[in-house]
């Protein structure tokens, strides 16, 4: 069992330090952003599977050859008051370790989500004040501002897009669907727990790479895909207008169109949710630590590349799945991978 812990901790170091590294400077995941996060999760859930992992195995080497054996053992020391000359100091200090890792992973992933849940009942409450009801749809309120701002407030049957009237009066109505179908996206995918999740990861753990570079390349990604969502029913001229203007601040700005133009043939967060929901806002288009820039979104827009092929999609699904299946496979079947 000791060579379990020793390969779950090299796969803890290259899901920490190399993979993270490669991932996020890669150029692919612009070109299938669903894909290249189902990648991310599977490299956050490993790697801190194998962090556990291997601290466990290895302060339960001397007490069993699996890990339910060693469990066991374990159990009838603790509880039974069993012998335990077989454990070092350095097993127990590594058991310690595993069983404190893990609780303060989920003990910030709970501290997270009441953080989350008491702000946006505070910014929900002042919405109740301070907006009115949007004409163009019911889940929709205006508040009074003169600056060009939108995002979303999840919140179950109670999830709101919230723009402001400054924004109103600089949008055509295309311009506003546009805008409408990115929030709304951010709300029906479900978006904020998958921010969640990986804003207490990094919370739990500022020093790893990993945490890091996956919340920036994550709310980049939910970027792309509101706005792949978008594309859909609307014109990308619409969508690339209204990033521009609510980017710049005014209406006279058009500097993203311009570069369109130029690239297409003619015949052709405060109370808000602190980069826990998908933003709209003055000055780099979004708000969030990390958050895809207006120009980086514009940029990708104009310049669009051929999707991911599906031979490439399978096989970054099959990776995503065997990060997951090889900790697992070393926690519970040590035996038959020494084999």
């Amino acid at each position: 069992m000791i060579w379990a812990s020793y390969a779950l901790a090299v796969l803890a170091i290259v899901l920490a330090w190399p993979a993270p590294i490669i991932l996020s400077r890669a150029a692919w995941p612009a070109r299938s952003p669903f894909t290249a996060m189902i990648l991310w999760q599977a490299i956050a859930l490993a790697g801190g599977l194998s962090m556990i992992g291997a601290m466990l195995i290895w302060g339960l080497a001397p007490l069993g050859d699996t890990l339910l054996e060693g469990l066991g053992a374990l159990s009838a020391i603790v509880f039974g008051n069993g012998p335990a000359g077989a454990l070092g100091v350095w097993h127990v200090f590594a058991l310690s370790a595993a069983l404190l890792l893990g609780i303060h992973l989920v003990f910030t992933l709970l501290l997270t989500y009441a953080r989350i849940r008491r702000q946006r009942r505070r910014h929900r409450d002042l919405l109740h004040l301070l907006s009115s009801p949007s004409p163009e749809s019911s889940d929709t309120v205006v508040i009074n501002h003169p600056a060009p701002v939108a995002y979303c407030l999840p919140g179950g049957a109670r999830s709101v897009t919230v723009l402001s009237d400054g924004l109103v009066d600089l949008l055509d109505p295309a311009e506003l669907e546009a805008v409408l179908l990115h929030e709304q996206t951010h709300l029906t995918q479900r978006h904020h727990l998958l921010l969640w999740a990986f804003a207490a990861w990094r919370a739990a753990l500022p020093w790893l790479p990993t945490s890091q570079l996956a919340q920036h390349s994550v709310n980049e990604l939910i970027e792309m895909l509101a706005d792949d969502e978008a594309l859909k029913s609307v014109e990308k001229s619409s969508l690339i207008q209204a990033i521009a203007i609510v980017a710049s601040g005014s209406g006279t700005s058009r500097a993203a169109t311009a570069e369109y133009d130029a690239a297409e043939p003619s015949s052709d967060r405060d109370g808000r949710d602190s980069g826990m929901s998908g933003q709209w806002d003055s000055g780099d288009g979004a708000t969030g630590d990390g958050t895809m820039t207006a120009s980086a979104r514009v940029h990708r827009l104009i310049t669009p590349q051929a999707t991911l092929p599906q031979s490439g999609r399978t096989a970054v699904v099959a990776l995503s799945t065997a990060l997951l299946a090889l900790p697992t496979a070393l926690l519970i079947i040590p035996g038959l991978w020494m084999a």
